[in-house]
């Protein structure tokens, strides 16, 4: 069946704008996507006539908020398979989910002379937490390298494993070279490693750049933990998901403290201890003070309409996409795209010869091509290629063959301006 692209387009209101006389280029997914019209309505709906607070009002409509939320989450299980409604845990987004993972981790299982790895295609958020924490408690941070096409040098993973491992976290794809690691090889060598060095190796998967592209089976995969954005997925802002297996949950302790976590506390403040704490079951414990409501629903909303058009759908329609653009891109004398070009899905960067990122970007947005430029949050990657920034474009459902025409249409004008 024939992707239904100019059915989707027209599900999203934004793409029905001109910037300068020009029709939007929207290109800049991997940082944040636009919303279907479905989403909007929703969102809309619940505000005016739904709306209230969730597990905290014995009256009709806090109810049934409740209840939508709940069901919300349980379908969230659904669509990353996970075995139990309480391993999904609400969040602000990916960065709070790593943050707290992190922050926890420090707490039950890091001590000072332990090491965790992260792989040298990380993003920012993937990074500096554990640089924090570690200056706080001693432990060690060993990178696993990449090769020049983008490509972990997965022998390397091995040696790098040892009694004193806990912790092994990594992007499901990179969002600067769009190349897909192939997680489940890396879990399945990482526990066989783990077990022969007497370890347990608890291992975290950024997927913000995975989930809107592909499904995701978090049991399949045997991660620990997988997080996401909910903009990412044409959902809202403010919200995102971390699932963690329902043992290692149970087993952790919250890092944020507030209303509607806990079930009983006792305070003597002359003599107090966490024991005086009694918190509530999983996933609400790790849910303090008042959720984004209306990010779940939005969420929730989301979820529904990418799976009304079929992940499998996508996925094919996109790395079509993707390819394409690769091969009408390297037509451009002066363009240096960076990475492998068979392994990556809906992520592209480059630069024109030696010129500014930053000033290629303005002269597209000139013609209303929107794509991002700078350092794209992985200051690591871009001192690996010994460049200060690049240039990404970014796709999506909505996007077109005619759209990446364009845009390399204007590239190879801009390359005749600059030279």
């Amino acid at each position: 069946m024939k992707f239904p692209i100019k059915k989707i387009r027209k599900n999203f209101p934004i793409l029905e704008r001109k910037i300068n006389g020009f029709p939007l280029v929207y290109l800049d997914n991997a940082s944040s996507s636009q919303k279907p019209k479905q989403l909007i309505e929703v969102v809309k709906d619940f505000y005016s006539y739904k709306y209230a607070p969730i597990h905290r009002g014995n009256y009709n409509i806090s109810n049934e908020a409740t209840f939508l939320i709940e069901n919300i989450r349980h379908k969230i299980s659904k669509f990353l398979n996970s075995s139990y409604t309480e391993e999904i845990v609400f969040v602000k987004g990916t960065t709070e989910a790593i943050n707290s993972i992190v922050h926890i981790c420090s707490k039950c299982v890091l001590k000072k002379g332990d090491n965790i790895i992260i792989t040298q295609v990380e993003h920012h958020s993937n990074i500096l937490p554990w640089i924090f924490f570690s200056k706080q408690i001693g432990f060690e941070i060993r990178i696993l390298p990449i090769n020049d096409d983008g490509i972990l040098i997965f022998e390397k993973l091995e040696k790098m494993i040892d009694s004193r491992t806990k912790f092994f976290s990594f992007s499901h794809i990179s969002n600067v070279l769009g190349i897909m690691n192939p997680v489940k090889k890396i879990i399945k060598f990482t526990r066989k490693c783990a077990k022969r060095n007497s370890t347990y190796v608890y291992i975290l998967v950024d997927g913000a750049q995975a989930i809107m592209h592909q499904k995701i089976d978090v049991q399949d995969l045997d991660c620990d933990f997988y997080v996401f954005s909910g903009h990412k997925i044409y959902g809202p802002t403010g919200i995102g998901i971390l699932y963690g297996k329902r043992s290692i949950l149970d087993f952790f302790t919250p890092c944020y403290g507030g209303g509607a976590m806990i079930k009983d506390i006792k305070i003597n403040l002359l003599n107090f201890s966490k024991s005086d704490i009694k918190y509530e079951d999983i996933p609400w414990k790790f849910e303090a003070g008042t959720q984004n409501i209306v990010g779940i629903v939005g969420l929730g909303a989301a979820i529904d309409y990418i799976s009304s058009i079929g992940l499998e759908k996508i996925h094919d329609y996109e790395k079509k996409l993707a390819k394409y653009a690769y091969k009408t891109l390297s037509k451009i004398n002066s363009i240096k795209i960076y990475g492998m070009k068979n392994q990556r899905i809906s992520i592209i960067s480059f630069n024109i010869g030696s010129h500014s990122s930053y000033d290629v970007g303005k002269f597209l947005d000139n013609y209303s091509i929107l794509i991002r430029t700078g350092h794209l949050c992985a200051k690591p990657l871009m001192k690996f290629y010994q460049v200060p920034s690049m240039c990404r474009v970014s796709f999506a459902i909505y996007n077109t063959k005619d759209e990446v025409e364009f845009l390399c249409k204007k590239l190879i004008y801009l390359e005749k301006i600059l030279n």
